[in-house]
């Protein structure tokens, strides 16, 4: 172990390193009634210091980050329904303009992926479908009906950008292209 890095008592529920590895973040289940201000914390890799806890505001959790292949941005997937982008620089904003909406979460921790040029989010619903968006406009382009139970992660192939990998709750697994 070379560093340990305490975010609190809550559960850690993603990490996604920024470029560069000097910063991270890390997604938590910090929510209150009327808040989630700890739920992405931005960290020092060097120091384990907390950067920021002040990120999103929402009172969402945030299973899964992603960062955008060729932008600094990132998006965070949130238990309310949407997936928020945000800067991957100091000071983190949120762009308020873009929200890709129209799958559901429901509770299940589904993920999201940029496809390997930038252009596509991908990203499961707990209905089993595959939700595909235009990055640059937010609208859904593309559904697929994929599973029967609730589909928690659809990502690219690293290689072959055309086929895409999703699975379901049941621990089905399929290869589109």
């Amino acid at each position: 172990v070379l560093r340990v890095y305490k975010a609190a008592v809550q559960q850690t529920l993603e990490v996604l390193f920024l470029p560069e590895g000097r910063e991270f973040l890390t997604s938590t289940d910090a929510v209150s009634r009327d808040s989630a201000d700890r739920t992405i914390v931005a960290w020092d890799f060097q120091s384990a210091a907390k950067i920021s806890n002040q990120i999103f505001h929402e009172r969402y959790t945030c299973p899964s980050l992603t960062l955008h292949p060729k932008e600094s941005v990132f998006v965070a997937q949130t238990n309310g329904n949407y997936m928020a982008l945000f800067s991957a620089q100091r000071p983190y904003r949120i762009n308020k303009k873009k929200r890709y909406e129209g799958h559901k979460v429901e509770g299940f921790a589904v993920g999201c992926e940029f496809s390997p040029d930038g252009t596509l989010l991908v990203t499961g619903s707990s209905d089993g479908k595959v939700f595909f968006y235009n990055y640059h406009t937010s609208r859904s382009i593309r559904t697929l009906s994929a599973h029967k139970e609730a589909c928690v992660r659809a990502i690219f192939h690293p290689v072959l950008p055309s086929l895409l990998a999703t699975c379901d709750w049941a621990g089905e697994i399929k290869i589109w292209q």
